[in-house]
């Protein structure tokens, strides 16, 4: 997919299924920057992160190196505040050299108090990105297109009720979900999506003319 994208001046952001070396090299060969989440799949280099920024997130002045941003939201009863660190600092980093134009390594901690409960969560990336602020924004941007996506799947198609779960059938209905979603914003109606989709039910008429638009 990215062969067919024009990538160039653009940031990819990735969860860490898609943090790749090959997929890194795609990026860079087409001129632009990536923001890729660290996990399990990449164990040592998640590890070699983790302990690096638990370490200056507990000395704090021995690491002067690294770039800080804060961000404070409020809204719908929850209270969440962020904090973004960033460093160019890597050459120390064992697998540098493996990823293409790493330039630095990055976490977010996030602080979230609602209902009286307070939960705390970190998460670690690399970037070719240096400017803290342009790696806050595309992380934040990157959250919020996920959970953009997954309200309007919950609240259109009831996916977070969905049952389905035998072989492959929970994916392959993800995918059916998402080009069902992305066909009926694409059709003008001045209506709401859940009742597009509704009238796509019994007006076959209608569905015919939803699906002729999206594929003419």
């Amino acid at each position: 997919m990215l062969d067919l994208l024009d990538l160039e001046d653009c940031i990819v952001t990735l969860d860490a299924m898609g943090c790749q070396k090959d997929i890194a090299k795609k990026v860079v060969e087409a001129k632009a920057d990536y923001v890729f989440s660290l996990k399990g799949n990449q164990t040592t280099l998640h590890d070699d992160v983790r302990l690096y920024f638990e370490s200056a997130l507990d000395q704090p002045q021995l690491y002067n190196e690294i770039l800080n941003h804060k961000t404070l939201e409020k809204g719908h009863g929850r209270i969440e505040k962020r904090y973004y660190y960033l460093t160019e600092e890597v050459s120390w980093l064992p697998q540098k050299s493996e990823w293409s134009d790493l330039k630095a390594i990055g976490a977010v901690r996030s602080i979230v108090e609602k209902s009286g409960k307070v939960s705390e969560e970190i998460r670690y990336f690399i970037s070719s990105v240096t400017d803290v602020n342009v790696f806050a924004n595309s992380v934040r941007s990157h959250w919020g297109i996920e959970n953009c996506l997954h309200w309007c799947l919950d609240v259109n198609f009831r996916e977070d009720f969905s049952r389905t779960r035998k072989d492959n059938s929970a994916e392959n209905f993800a995918v059916i979900r998402h080009i069902a979603l992305n066909i009926l914003k694409q059709y003008p109606a001045k209506m709401s999506l859940a009742r597009k989709r509704r009238k796509c039910q019994y007006d076959t008429e209608f569905m015919a003319d939803v699906l002729l638009f999206a594929f003419a």
